[in-house]
């Protein structure tokens, strides 16, 4: 039984995760960390702070509070030996950082994004992107999203650009000459993939792919209805059974046939 506590456990995403996880026969979450009390605890305890928990009693952490409250988590995993799980978003270099110098101690699974439709979408995309003249980004978010870009429109257009530069292919330009409105024609992110937010109230987390040549358009989309499609990747990152000290950046490696290593923990 792996045991696992979760950082943020007073919001939304953490409520899912407390009552999703711990329905898990093979999981069990021991403690809730908030600097408000959760509305629910599924049986956890409740924590203010990592540091009123017996570290001992910990397998895996997992963290889906905010950019400066997993470099926290970071710390105290990495002084306690004990696995990260990340899905906070918008983080900066020294944030990063922060996580990376965790992963040399400990595992560490800092992902954009823990669905598994998405980062299926991610891939069909890199895989696609170089057969096609140009590729724009669409993401889709509730107004209550903090970051933008999305870790996950970022993370797909570094995909694309990498798999272009493997098949020798030119990084995409932008034609346009005359912008009446400044960003009309969105962000510039990784090989000059164009990356368009929106933020809108009733939305969750929605990204489109959206590739074209001559005569063809390709379209791939992914929708998250519910905070629960996020449940299948955190359960896998928890199991990660891999190598161990690392740094992670998505669970793609994780649907892996094999299944042998698959989530983060001690």
């Amino acid at each position: 039984m792996t045991s696992l506590v979760i950082v943020g456990g007073a919001g939304r995403m953490g409520q899912s995760l407390a009552e999703g996880l711990g329905a898990l026969d093979d999981l069990r979450v021991v403690a809730l960390v908030d600097v408000v009390h959760p509305a629910e605890l599924f049986g956890a305890v409740y924590a203010p702070s990592l540091s009123d928990l017996d570290a001992t009693l910990v397998d895996v952490v997992v963290d889906f509070s905010s950019p400066s409250g997993v470099v926290t988590s970071a710390s105290w995993c990495a002084d306690h030996g004990v696995a990260l799980v990340v899905g906070a978003t918008g983080l900066s270099e020294s944030e990063r950082a922060a996580l990376e110098r965790a992963g040399e101690k400990v595992a560490v699974i800092a992902a954009a994004n823990f669905s598994v439709g998405a980062v299926l979408a991610e891939q069909f995309a890199a895989t696609a992107a170089a057969f096609f003249d140009g590729v724009e980004i669409v993401e889709l978010h509730h107004d209550a999203k903090a970051d933008a870009p999305s870790g996950t429109s970022l993370a797909t257009a570094a995909a694309i650009a990498r798999a272009r530069v493997a098949r020798g292919a030119a990084p995409f330009v932008d034609s346009t000459q005359r912008r009446t409105l400044d960003g009309a024609r969105g962000a510039s992110a990784d090989g000059g993939v164009r990356v368009h937010s929106v933020r809108l109230p009733g939305l969750l987390a929605h990204h489109e792919i959206i590739l074209a040549s001559p005569g063809e358009c390709l379209t791939i989309r992914h929708d998250s209805f519910d905070r629960r499609s996020f449940l299948q990747g955190v359960a896998l990152a928890v199991r990660y059974r891999g190598p161990t000290p690392c740094f992670l950046t998505s669970i793609a490696s994780l649907l892996a046939p094999s299944g042998g290593s698959t989530g983060a923990s001690r």
